[in-house]
């Protein structure tokens, strides 16, 4: 069988696609923060955590979790049987019971397996809607790492359904836990020290778009490919995706704006107490990177327009 017949009968057999699932929910999001419910989990008996993409940032939301809030460790699931192994070593030695959690490459096989009382979502972001939806499904509480998901449809499926199995979820833009943001909305902005705001300024100058172009070659035996890629098209194997290279494709995200935008536009809406944009706008390309594998902009601008102001993005990543 080839790879790409390999693809279209997992499909098949275990994705739904992004119309039936929207299909199959309903409703709207139950939305919390991770410090309010860590206040909670103190005087509780630890609660049963599982989590979903072992790579860095899932990982360090796990540790972080542990140092708030007792909890137990159950599950680790990653399709990287080396990140798998290396994220158990580390769990081991942070729990208080130095017990090892139970390691899956397939999340279903967790979620069908133990019941957690929180999942974290660290995958990446082609994969947060599945994830979030098949956990809050299995009963969890659910963390997910930003962007909310590939498109606005997936994120509403997701909100429908926190709704639906009256669930908490938080997505990991992080900023509204920041102290000295914290700090500068009350002291600053709802003071009035600012006068009428007219104008926000969004921008990103760092160079994180990986632009490389190794060479195809054959998926290592700690790897499932097809389990890494799931819902998203099945790009040839050029080197492991997860260690930060799949984040310069579309196929995965939604580049430097998913990636960077969703945090400052977040804050600034929260800062401003902003509703809904009226209207959006947004333009660039790939204008001065064009010499690697990257389809992701390397330049871009987005307005996101109110009847009172406009929030301004730009990034380059050169």
């Amino acid at each position: 069988m080839t790879t790409s017949q390999h693809k279209n009968q997992y499909e098949k057999s275990f994705f739904i696609n992004r119309r039936r699932f929207l299909e199959t929910s309903a409703g709207a999001l139950a939305m919390s923060t991770m410090g309010a419910y860590g206040v909670e989990l103190v005087n509780q008996k630890p609660k049963r955590v599982g989590l979903i993409g072992a790579g860095w940032y899932g990982k360090s939301d796990l540790w972080r979790l542990a140092q708030v809030a007792p909890i137990d460790m159950v599950a680790i699931c990653d399709p990287d049987q080396q990140m798998l192994q290396g994220a158990v070593e580390i769990a081991q030695q942070r729990q208080k019971s130095g017990k090892a959690p139970q390691t899956y490459s397939d999340y279903r096989q967790m979620l069908a397996k133990h019941e957690l009382d929180i999942v974290i979502v660290g995958s990446p972001d082609h994969w947060h809607a599945l994830h979030t939806i098949s956990a809050i499904q299995a009963g969890a509480d659910v963390y997910c790492q930003k962007p909310i998901s590939l498109d606005v449809l997936e994120g509403e499926a997701m909100l429908a359904a926190a709704r639906k199995y009256e669930r908490v979820v938080q997505i990991g833009t992080q900023r509204k836990s920041t102290p000295h943001l914290i700090d500068v909305k009350k002291r600053v902005i709802e003071a009035g020290l600012l006068g009428k705001i007219g104008h926000v300024d969004m921008c990103c100058y760092y160079h994180m778009r990986a632009n490389g172009n190794p060479p195809e070659q054959p998926v290592p035996d700690f790897l499932d490919y097809d389990l890494w890629t799931g819902p998203a098209p099945l790009r040839p194997y050029d080197g492991l995706p997860h260690r930060r290279w799949w984040r310069t494709f579309m196929e995965y995200g939604n580049g430097i704006v998913g990636d960077m935008c969703v945090h400052m536009f977040d804050t600034a809406r929260w800062m401003l107490d902003l509703g809904w944009p009226k209207r959006i706008s947004s333009s660039g390309g790939i204008f001065a990177q064009s010499d690697g594998k990257s389809n992701i902009s390397d330049t871009q601008t987005a307005d996101f327009e109110y009847d009172h102001l406009v929030c301004h993005w730009q990034h380059r990543t050169w």
